[in-house]
């Protein structure tokens, strides 16, 4: 028998359906353990462990002690030649049900996989793009022929054809902030398509490009007039974080406020001097908002907190009763949480945000580098 047609590649939509569906899987990751340690796979059904590459040139008879002959088996890499090397000497050993991950762990660090998250009221609808290997969230608000994209990542291919399949122009691109843990696509894309850019002008001092202005009191208009995007300035994780509140039934949060944490006030060298701006926001600004407002974040820490279909979302009211960096109810032991003993900042973050800004212009592979790793923009992650 060929061993290789017993060798099945999977790339990483297939992978997210099986974290989404929560299926059993197996996954030998054959990454350096350094980087394994960093940033992995997660899944709630996905059982995980780390052999090393070079521990495995001579032979997989240490793999094979290790992984289940009843389970499906996926072996990962940084870009995936190890992978498959492995997963093929795995096949030779005579194990069956064997693949690689297309693209290794780069490839799952750029999957979108869009997830609609609700209806509009006059017609349209909110997608949310989830960037499950980067813990990264997006969103396409589509009305009456017109879409607006709200902290667009990178890949901006998969939001045209997205607009191409629902048949709508992008009219607008919006950053909610100056991010510091991805580089955001929404200045390239709206050169490209002719389309506006926003940004709030407090985080865009050193910006080196024209803009429109992203600030309260204003609102963008997404196709029907009645579906109309209002930013209140919400300060904290950045001097110029600004919310925005979309027919009256969502709040697109930005990196203020995720499902199960708060944003970090660091990411800039200012965290004294913006946790005032942080309190402020959560338990001033938005504690005066309907608490039925559908919260949509700019980020989530842990599989967990997709919902259903992978969505990522909840209702004001009950974070405000759940998620334990609306309840600090101390002013100094709030400052502690948010500037004390606080993750890793991402990785390359300054490099991020000079290129957020126009005065760094990767290529391809520099960006692709500079954006690998987990989600550290929350001031914890569980």
């Amino acid at each position: 028998m060929n061993v290789v047609n017993k060798l099945t590649p999977m790339s990483s939509g297939e992978l997210m359906q099986i974290v989404l569906n929560k299926e059993e899987l197996f996954i030998l990751d054959v990454r350096n353990e350094d980087d394994f340690n960093d940033w992995k796979i997660e899944g709630e059904s996905i059982e995980i462990i780390n052999i090393p590459y070079f521990d495995l040139l001579d032979g997989v008879e240490s793999a094979l002690e290790k992984i289940p002959e009843d389970k499906k088996i996926l072996v990962v890499c940084a870009k995936e030649g190890s992978s498959k090397f492995v997963a093929e000497q795995i096949v030779e050993a005579g194990r069956g049900n064997i693949s690689y991950l297309i693209g290794g762990m780069k490839s799952w660090s750029e999957h979108l996989e869009p997830v609609k998250v609700g209806d509009l009221n006059d017609g349209g609808a909110i997608y949310q793009f989830v960037r499950i290997g980067k813990g990264c969230l997006s969103y396409m608000i589509i009305s009456d022929g017109e879409a607006a994209i709200v902290d667009t990542a990178r890949m901006t291919d998969v939001y045209e054809s997205f607009a191409d399949q629902h048949q709508v122009k992008i009219k607008h691109l919006i950053d909610t902030h100056l991010h510091a843990d991805h580089i955001s696509g929404g200045r390239k894309l709206a050169e490209q398509i002719g389309a506006s850019y926003w940004l709030p002008p407090k985080d865009a001092t050193d910006v080196t490009f024209t803009y429109n202005h992203l600030e309260a009191g204003h609102q963008i208009t997404v196709g029907n007039t009645k579906v109309k995007i209002y930013p209140i300035y919400s300060p904290g994780h950045t001097i110029g974080s600004t919310s925005l509140i979309v027919d009256e039934r969502y709040l697109f949060t930005g990196d203020i406020l995720f499902v199960s944490s708060i944003g970090r006030p660091d990411l800039a060298g200012k965290a004294e001097d913006w946790v005032a701006d942080l309190r402020n926001t959560l338990y001033n600004v938005y504690s005066s908002l309907s608490k039925e407002l559908e919260v949509l974040p700019a980020h989530f820490g842990t599989v967990k907190e997709l919902g259903e279909h992978g969505r990522v979302s909840a209702r004001l009211g009950d974070l405000y009763k759940q998620n334990p960096g609306l309840n600090i109810a101390v002013e100094e032991a709030f400052r502690k949480a948010v500037t004390e003993n606080l993750p890793p900042q991402p990785n390359a973050y300054q490099e991020i945000r000079q290129t957020n800004m126009g005065k760094l212009e990767p290529n391809e592979d520099e960006q692709r580098e500079m954006e690998i790793g987990p989600n550290r923009c929350a001031i914890h992650d569980k």
